[in-house]
């Protein structure tokens, strides 16, 4: 439980901006943390404790700007409160420090190794993680766990998050229409979740392989009446 020794009157997340407004600089820092939302809206369709924000203003304090990561997951909290939904993250009215936090690096650096790690470390973020495409000779993604206060580099791709009971990772996949890599979700055993196209897909193939079957079925009757009846037999009159 989050604690606060400010003044009487703090305003709600309708008062606050939702963003810095800042635009972004490359499509990926959206189209990389929707896929995540799009997954975890299919894997958690029943459950109404998590909320993934999406460029979306984290408040800790009234008097100071807000912190906008890319992404962010927070879990105990209503994911809808209303049907306006959340303009922003207000810590004082959620009472919830994000679990996760995601920065999707672009071709302009903004200190996502540096300044920012420090500043989800004093917030109390327990995973921080890091993507860059343009990375070459170190990981291209880096999850960050806060241990003792201190973040700690986790290895292994993907990287499994047991107080989240997901693992995250990076690998090569076709998401609206574009082949390269992506972030996904991951089982324990390190299997990755589909996305919704792929199930869209998987479900059209069950059907297309159940209608054949059903075909099949329905030829294999009609052949085995044609040879009854060419026995003097007919089929429609069985007892």
């Amino acid at each position: 439980m989050l604690e606060y020794n400010l003044p009487k009157y703090l305003p709600s997340a309708e008062e606050l901006p939702d963003s810095d407004e800042t635009p972004v600089d490359n499509e990926l820092q959206e189209l990389i943390p929707g896929l995540l939302k799009a997954i975890l809206l299919l894997l958690w369709a029943e459950r109404m404790d998590w909320l993934f924000g999406i460029d979306m203003g984290i408040y800790e304090d009234p008097e100071k700007p807000a912190i906008v990561p890319d992404a962010f997951l927070s879990l105990g909290v209503e994911r809808v409160y209303d049907e306006e939904l959340r303009p922003s993250y207000v810590l004082w009215d959620e009472n919830v420090i994000p679990i996760l936090v995601l920065e999707v690096v672009s071709q302009n650096y903004r200190k996502e190794y540096t300044d920012k790690l420090h500043e989800y470390e004093r917030l109390g973020v327990l995973y921080y993680v890091i993507y860059s495409s343009r990375r070459r000779r170190k990981p291209r993604l880096e999850v960050h766990k806060l241990v003792n206060g201190k973040y700690q580099l986790q290895e292994g791709n993907p990287v499994w998050l047991p107080e989240i009971g997901l693992g995250i990772g990076c690998d090569r996949g076709n998401y609206c229409g574009m082949m390269r890599e992506w972030l996904y979700w991951y089982d324990e055993q390190g299997k990755r979740y589909p996305t919704p196209e792929e199930q869209i897909k998987e479900a059209k193939n069950r059907a297309q392989v159940a209608e054949q079957r059903a075909q099949q079925a329905a030829q294999r009757a009609q052949q085995l009446a044609e040879q009854l009846r060419a026995l003097g037999i007919d089929p429609d009159n069985l007892s």
